[in-house]
């Protein structure tokens, strides 16, 4: 389970699809108290922090349908409560971006540039 903190444009698909897809996860589980992966780092992270993890969704939206893919599940934006930034990591971004570049994706390609490196 994964929220990425660089800019979905560096993500490939498959990277991008799948953050959308957790985060949903975490939304749910934090919305609802769900108890599967409530404990689990990067949960944590976000709890309190639900505008954040709001706002996040909404690049990633923007980058997908960038991409062509069609998107249909919004998240309910007056649960988007707390801060509206992170600014607690499981990994640096320095970490984050040598985690992507060791997975052999196309991320190395879009990340080669990124300009926090």
């Amino acid at each position: 389970m994964r929220i990425w903190d660089i800019e979905p444009k560096y993500l490939c698909s498959k990277h991008l699809l799948g953050e959308h897809r957790e985060l949903h996860a975490i939304w749910s589980i934090l919305t609802k108290n769900k108890k599967g992966y409530s404990r689990h780092p990067e949960t944590l992270r976000w709890k309190g922090k639900l505008r954040a993890l709001y706002l996040r969704h909404e690049k990633l939206v923007k980058e997908m349908i960038r991409r062509g893919y069609t998107h249909t599940s919004n998240l309910d934006k007056k649960l988007a409560k707390g801060k509206a930034k992170q600014d607690e990591f499981v990994n640096t971004i320095k970490e984050q971006i040598e985690i992507l570049k060791k997975k052999g994706c196309e991320c190395i390609k879009r990340i080669k540039n990124y300009e926090n490196i």
